[in-house]
């Protein structure tokens, strides 16, 4: 199911890795969705794993500490289904809509259901400190990816005005009978193209490989709760970490314990973080590899690793936490989720293929929104380039820092921000339904991954 998803989104978003390297006839549509495939495979293979926690990390805790349960199960299902029907719905239409912003919506969608079903406050149902963050991504980078576009297309008028680039394909078919762009405009759309598709593969695929994890955990926690990989000092690193944090708390316990009192109504709480730690490290025992423990073992340890790395977050939040204690929190973290933060190669190879293999279908739909319905003239070169060349950049950098953007807001408001810098017009029509099926898409996914979880949880937990 997860394995769909990707493949969903592979097909669905490739239209704008591809758009514009189609669209100007730099390279033909087979040729040029074969090799976004490759470097989406690419991009999800050498992407690392932080936008992928980052994703999960959005799931409350209590729900994450019970993905082996049937509610654990109705809550994947029910956030993926709410994100495929949303997708393939604007993907049909031909509407540039974003993957990252459905999925984190499901996301939401199910912390909020979770939060009905068991009487607990929304302030707990959803990770909201992760939230704001991811909102803040998905909202700054169209700004970000639109103004550098804009300013890329600017100098470019400067500094060539009277250049073949600042022609439309149409334009060059007509007066110089030539199909494809000028040389270095042609070289630089296919180089930003293929760059653009590294980075989307780098930042969506990510999603699926925590996804799949999630999945994996559930259905045979005795091979995944915990990186059964881990090498001895990765181990070692983990049980310092969580005495240094035992050792931490015990120092600031009151200010602490005045911003987070003592509760029982959630398995992880700060106030028991010294007893976590003795859980922990008698789970642990003198094992240098998470092989020799038995399951029940495995499981406490991802448990209190979990707990004791929620606990590292929220107080590392405490007014009054030294400099030097906050950046040891820091450390602590990374430690801490180690080895329960990871991925198999398998895993991140079968998401790869998935993504790599939908990016080869599906792409016609969104070309022409992309290249001839955003502005009211056709897309130059020099437009084409700016937007996929800063767009590219973009979401490299946000999957560097571990931010989940999304690919289509970036590069539609990319592809509008040279227009403004071009003169051309924007189409208030076609701009009025890609924003209005942004503002709809968080609101539709929570409420459809609300919905379905409800019911799910109703008949079959």
């Amino acid at each position: 199911f997860v394995l769909a998803f990707e493949f969903i989104n592979g097909f669905h978003d490739t239209a704008n890795a591809v758009a514009t390297v189609i669209y100007t006839q730099s390279m033909k549509p087979q040729t040029a969705v074969m090799l976004s495939g490759i470097f989406n495979f690419m991009g999800v293979f050498f992407g690392g794993l932080a936008v992928a926690y980052a994703i999960v990390n959005l799931i409350p805790t209590d729900l994450l500490l019970n993905i082996n349960s049937a509610q654990g199960m109705v809550m994947v299902f029910a956030l993926l289904s709410s994100a495929i029907l949303w997708n393939l719905g604007t993907w049909y239409f031909g509407i540039p809509a974003s993957s990252s912003h459905t999925l984190i919506g499901a996301i939401l969608g199910v912390g909020v259901g979770n939060a009905l079903i068991t009487g607990d406050s929304l302030s707990n149902g959803i990770n909201w400190g992760k939230a704001i963050d991811v909102f803040l991504s998905l909202f700054l980078s169209p700004l970000f990816g639109a103004g550098l576009a804009g300013l890329l297309l600017f100098a470019l008028l400067k500094l060539r005005p009277l250049s073949n680039i600042h022609k439309s394909p149409f334009q060059r078919q007509q007066i110089e009978g030539r199909k494809h762009p000028p040389f270095w405009a042609r070289f630089m759309l296919i180089v930003s193209s293929m760059g653009m598709s590294f980075s989307h593969g780098s930042n969506d695929g990510q999603k699926g490989v925590g996804l799949v994890m999630l999945v994996l955990i559930a259905l045979a926690p005795a091979q995944f709760v915990v990186n059964l990989d881990a090498e001895p000092i990765q181990i070692e690193h983990t049980k310092i970490a969580a005495v240094q944090l035992k050792e931490l708390y015990q120092r600031n316990q009151a200010i602490i314990d005045a911003k987070y009192p003592a509760s029982n109504a959630h398995k992880c709480d700060v106030s028991k973080v010294i007893d976590e730690t003795g859980d922990l490290l008698s789970a642990i025992g003198d094992a240098k590899s998470f092989q020799q423990l038995p399951e029940d073992k495995r499981w406490t340890v991802r448990t209190q690793l979990i707990c004791l790395s929620d606990a590292a977050k929220k107080i590392s939040k405490v007014a009054g936490i030294s400099d030097v204690d906050q950046k040891q929190l820091k450390g602590m973290q990374k430690d801490l989720s180690a080895t329960t933060e990871y991925a198999p190669t398998w895993v991140i190879v079968a998401v790869a293929l998935a993504i790599g293999m939908g990016t080869m279908v599906g792409w016609k739909r969104v070309v022409n929104t992309v290249g001839e319905k955003i502005g009211k003239q056709d897309m130059t070169y020099a437009q084409g380039m700016s937007a996929q060349i800063m767009s590219a950049a973009s979401i490299g950098l946000a999957s560097a820092i571990g931010a989940p953007v999304s690919t289509t807001q970036i590069l539609s408001s990319a592809v509008a921000g040279t227009m403004v810098v071009n003169r051309s017009g924007i189409q208030m029509s076609t701009v009025r339904t890609i924003l209005t099926t942004w503002v709809l898409t968080l609101p539709v996914s929570m409420g459809l991954a609300i919905a379905l979880y409800y019911f799910g949880m109703k008949l079959f937990a």
